[in-house]
């Protein structure tokens, strides 16, 4: 079998559901990763060790219960799924990656905590975000930066990236995460792993951070499609208060049943040209997609290159919102000179943003989702991108403290593709199909219609099937 932290989180769960694995074993095998190397890779904002020796306790005994009683339980029941930093769980530290909420702890679960919790999962510890959620890297001024553990020199991306790099390093075999312009997609290219931005209201936030543009959801990162989809069977489902939701699955389906499961053959359009001007497409990052294209091909998909014409309309209106959402996080006055530079920025700009420039970047945002759904879905099943413009950047390559204006312009510039997907509400995964020479990751990007993560899922383990990534593991995983 090798180490505990090489078996597949579904394997995990089932291993624990037939009793030949404890959940004990289990938690003290990951937290003696996270001891052995956290350090390096950054993955930790706070760890839970507590909290998750006696979840890991409750749940050998419950797990013993079901066998004896013939009861079932849920998809990863026992396995251990760590929270992002952005998120509240009661009674721990939730920084939301800032200094200026160091000691903040919340007494109310965000609604995907809960889902967690039900769900029977043991709570590790709280990944590294940076501040707010803000930028496309992992770097605050709490923890060390988040890394990819392919090179340890570059990025972890953000701003889910130190939870991608516990699932990259073996800390934890999946991971809860969020995604509010790419935060999921972007740390998965990076790390080399799966992961699915839901559609919108597919995964319920709140109940005390609402985000009011539809932008920002919950979701799964993970080394395989399998744990993915059963990641998002726990986090899915309507909360009390959730203004959206995503078309239900048939009766009887959990999007794990998709897993092995023949897509048919697809309709696909492969847009590979940044959609904003001014933007380079890395020749890596043009490699991972034409190969994914050629492989879709050979699996007996249709797929259509097409170019659409570039414009700044969507940028710009991405840039008025983002800035006001800055703004929601409330920073006492004598707390603002703890805030990161490009937070100070943007929260500065956000201020300035009117009613009228705000309501109309929502606006453009709804647009969008109309012709994407008339102009390319009504004759497409599948839309194909890059999903970065870059390779993983160095830490601290992204980061610009003196000149945030321009630091916020390279960010547009290294992620141009991902915001696509939060301003429709549109499903989308990231698929880790290709290592450059140097042996970095670099995924590329699939798009669905809007309640559609079937069909992303399935397709995927069709391509994970026919050019398995699993087995690539980086030195820090011995």
């Amino acid at each position: 079998m090798g180490e505990l932290h090489d078996l597949t989180a579904v394997e995990q769960a089932a291993a624990i559901r037939d009793g030949s694995l404890s959940p004990v074993e289990l938690t003290e095998h990951y937290l003696a990763r996270i001891e052995r190397l956290d350090a390096t890779l950054g993955a930790f904002i706070t760890t839970t060790p507590e909290i998750a020796r006696k979840q890991a306790a409750e749940a050998e005994t419950t797990a013993r219960d079901a066998r004896r009683e013939g009861r079932g339980l849920p998809p990863l029941y026992g396995v251990a799924v760590p929270v992002k930093d952005l998120n509240f769980v009661a009674g721990v530290r939730s920084t939301l990656g800032s200094a200026a909420f160091a000691d903040h702890v919340p007494d109310t679960d965000d609604h995907v905590v809960t889902r967690l919790r039900d769900g029977g999962t043991i709570l590790l510890g709280k990944t590294n975000t940076p501040e707010f959620g803000l930028p496309c890297y992992t770097e605050n001024k709490l923890a060390p930066p988040a890394r990819t553990p392919w090179d340890l020199t570059r990025s972890a991306g953000g701003s889910s990236g130190g939870a991608a790099a516990a699932v990259a390093g073996g800390l934890a075999p999946v991971a809860q995460a969020s995604d509010g312009g790419g935060s999921i997609r972007i740390p998965s290219s990076a790390c080399g792993l799966f992961g699915i931005k839901p559609s919108r209201g597919r995964v319920s936030g709140g109940p005390v951070q609402h985000d009011i543009s539809g932008l920002s959801t919950s979701g799964p990162i993970a080394r395989t499609v399998a744990d993915a989809a059963a990641l998002l069977d726990v986090l899915a489902g309507s909360m009390p208060g959730i203004p959206y939701g995503a078309p239900s699955l048939p009766n009887g389906e959990t999007f794990s049943s998709y897993v092995g499961r023949d897509p048919g053959r697809l309709r696909i359009v492969a847009l590979v040209d940044p959609p904003v001007p001014d933007v380079e497409l890395h020749p890596d990052c043009r490699a991972a997609h034409d190969g994914a294209a050629a492989l879709l091909r050979d699996l007996g998909h249709d797929v259509d290159e097409l170019a659409l014409p570039r414009n700044d309309s969507i940028k710009s209106a991405f840039e008025a919102v983002w800035a006001v959402l800055a703004t929601m996080y409330p920073v006492a006055p004598e707390d603002e000179s703890k805030l990161m530079p490009l937070t100070r920025r943007l929260r500065a700009a956000g201020d300035k943003v009117g009613g009228t420039a705000f309501a109309g970047g929502l606006r453009a945002f709804r647009g969008l989702g109309q012709l994407m759904a008339d102009a390319l879905l009504s004759s497409y099943d599948v839309i194909l991108t890059p999903t970065l413009a870059q390779p993983p950047s160095l830490v601290g390559g992204l980061r610009n403290d003196d000149d945030p204006l321009a630091e916020f312009e390279g960010l547009a510039r290294f992620t141009p593709y991902t915001p696509l997907y939060n301003a429709t509400g549109q499903p989308a995964v990231n698929v880790p199909l290709h290592w450059t020479e140097q042996g970095l990751p670099i995924g590329v990007m699939l798009g669905g219609r809007y309640g559609d993560e079937a069909t992303l899922i399935s397709l995927s383990a069709q391509l994970e099937q026919a050019r398995p990534w699993a087995g690539r593991r980086p030195e820090v995983w011995a």
